[in-house]
């Protein structure tokens, strides 16, 4: 019967360097390392080295030692074995086993049906003697077990070395076997491609692999019954627990009145999305809604749910959350119905920029349903990824192309980036390559000198990052149903909103007025972010030019000189260094 985990586990997504979705790593002395499905090429032997025949009298200090240890002999001797009986006492336990040839006693005579066809399949027990029993004592505290009988008396012929692998006991699909079978019944290989495939990846000559062909067909048989009897029971789960944090929900807008929600259902009036904020995030969203953080990157593995976090930062930098849903996938058509709810959720107001993971349906909802809005892909989602799409494929060179990309982010024109990023991956061989491509066609979202002058709120820095990271952990604790996992989302929700700021004492570095009057008003949090551009901006030149316009250069730069010019009409600030973009 398939089971089904008892809590509720959220993953952060992420793909594996090696693009599989699991890697098989062992290590081999001092950092070595090696893939198993690489070991298990050679086939598991147990060394052909003479070993010791049990004797009466032997010591084990476990039934499964023995156990493993007569397996063994059997299999470098001609036969396998296996557990016939054992003996129970209120004070021992366990305390005799009885191991025999697995061609020990007869088989039962069969009624066969009357009327229906019966295969009569033959029975290999031939009431073969060779067995091992023990006996468990206990020693000052401590159990043992001994033989007390052995004999090795067979009434059959044993078998060779390339005929004894093939019985039912040696017969074993190994974990890295089991993954590749099945990652290739799922792209349609019938049973004897997916042997033929394994033995040719392993080099090996047919009918040399440890198990058999109907040992990969039954094994599929089984794994599709399984995944059929589990699947069934998360859809049930699923239905259970949704419906119960609908309920959760409308209990909230009973007492809440500020609360929102909205959910869809499918074709099958099943629920399909559901999402829902709080009254608090709605006024929070008012004030500081200019920049949104759409976090997309956990999912639930119990419940198959995608989920999509809102978040943003007030005027002390801490993280505030707007809002949350639950999406069955990640399509463009639900990213839309998403980002739809949201803006009604927060009543119409658009924001000025968003964040989000690097996803072309996401970007293509966004282009839909917030076409003023301008789209960032911030810099720490940008370099996850390169890490885990170049790491492996690069090898050595991966910390030289690692190095020429960072510089990209000090490119002051797009011109300049494009010619740059060009001789990048034609020097590391890259320009055939899916992740290098999707990347360039994002550098709108990301690259600095093509999204210099949108307006970020300090949300795209490592310090906003690692806020997210807390609050986003401090949710997802392992919850064990989705109404506990509301209840905590309204938990941090709320608790970051009544979070004390202390007082601090704020220094002037400058003394110019704008420093002072931006230190009697402005929060420590903000006063900073100012301060630190003053600071910047003491080390440019300005020189007023007849048209009112200014020529800025930094002083330690001879080239790099930017026209800045003020539009008194639209009160706004053009910059040649942007592209000739308004500030």
């Amino acid at each position: 019967m398939a089971s089904i985990p008892s809590k509720n586990v959220w993953i952060r997504r992420q793909q594996c360097p090696c693009g599989d979705w699991k890697c098989y790593v062992s290590y081999e002395g001092e950092g070595e390392e090696t893939c198993v499905a690489a070991q298990l090429v050679k086939s598991e032997r147990v060394s052909s080295e003479a070993m010791v025949a049990p004797y009466v009298g032997m010591v084990f200090k476990t039934d499964n030692d023995a156990f493993e240890y007569y397996g063994n002999f059997a299999r470098n001797n001609g036969f396998s074995i296996r557990k016939e009986r054992s003996r129970l006492s209120p004070q021992l336990g366990v305390y005799k086993r009885d191991f025999v040839c697995y061609r020990s006693g007869f088989a039962p005579a069969k009624k066969k049906p009357i009327g229906e066809h019966h295969r009569d399949r033959k029975s290999v027990r031939c009431g073969c003697d060779a067995k091992m029993y023990l006996s468990k004592e206990v020693c000052e505290g401590i159990a043992q077990w001994f033989v007390v009988q052995f004999s090795n008396v067979h009434n059959h012929e044993l078998l060779e070395d390339d005929q004894v692998r093939l019985l039912p006991a040696y017969r074993k699909i190994h974990e890295a076997d089991q993954e590749r079978i099945l990652l290739l019944s799922k792209a349609g290989f019938p049973i004897h491609r997916i042997v033929k495939v394994l033995e040719l990846e392993k080099g090996i000559h047919g009918g040399q692999l440890p198990f058999l062909e109907r040992d990969v067909r039954n094994f599929v048989q089984n794994r599709k019954k399984i995944v059929q009897e589990h699947d069934a029971l998360l859809n049930e789960k699923r239905e259970i627990d949704t419906m119960e944090l609908l309920e959760a929900c409308k209990a909230t807008k009973e007492s809440d009145e500020e609360f929102v929600y909205d959910f869809t259902v499918d074709s099958n009036d099943k629920v399909e999305h559901v999402a829902w904020s709080y009254g608090y995030s709605v006024n929070a969203y008012a004030m500081f809604g200019d920049v949104v953080y759409f976090d997309t990157t956990y999912s639930s593995i119990t419940y198959g749910l995608l989920l999509g976090v809102w978040l943003g930062i007030d005027n002390h930098g801490r993280t505030i959350f707007f809002g949350c849903v639950l999406l069955q996938d990640e399509t463009s058509r639900s990213f839309a119905w998403a980002l739809q709810t949201f803006i009604r959720f927060m009543r119409g107001t658009f924001p000025q920029t968003i964040l989000t993971d690097l996803d072309p349906g996401l970007r293509d909802a966004i282009r839909t349903e917030l076409p003023a809005t301008k789209h960032i892909i911030p810099k720490w989602n940008i370099l996850s990824k390169v890490s885990s799409w170049f790491s492996l494929h690069l090898g050595s060179h991966y910390a030289e192309f690692k190095a020429e990309f960072d510089l990209l982010y000090s490119v002051e024109s797009t011109e300049d980036f494009d010619i740059r990023w060009g001789q990048m991956v034609s020097m590391f061989g890259l320009v055939s390559d899916k992740h290098i491509d999707l990347l360039f066609s994002f550098r709108e979202y990301w690259v600095p000198s093509y999204i210099r002058g949108c307006l970020l709120a300090q949300m795209a820095t490592p310090a906003y990052f690692k806020s997210v990271d807390l609050f986003l952990k401090g949710v997802f604790n392992a919850q064990t149903c989705l109404c506990s996992f509301f209840e905590k989302v309204g938990i941090s929700a709320n608790f970051q909103g009544h979070e004390h700021q202390e007082m601090q004492y704020l220094q002037a570095k400058t003394n110019i007025p704008i420093e002072e009057h931006a230190r009697s008003i402005l929060t420590p949090f903000a006063f900073n972010a100012l301060q630190h551009e003053l600071v910047l901006a003491m080390q440019y030149a300005a020189s007023e030019m007849a048209d009112g316009s200014y020529l800025v250069r930094h002083f330690k730069k001879m080239d790099g000189e930017c026209l800045v010019m003020w539009i008194a009409e639209s009160e706004q600030i053009h910059c040649s260094y942007g592209d000739g973009k308004a500030l």
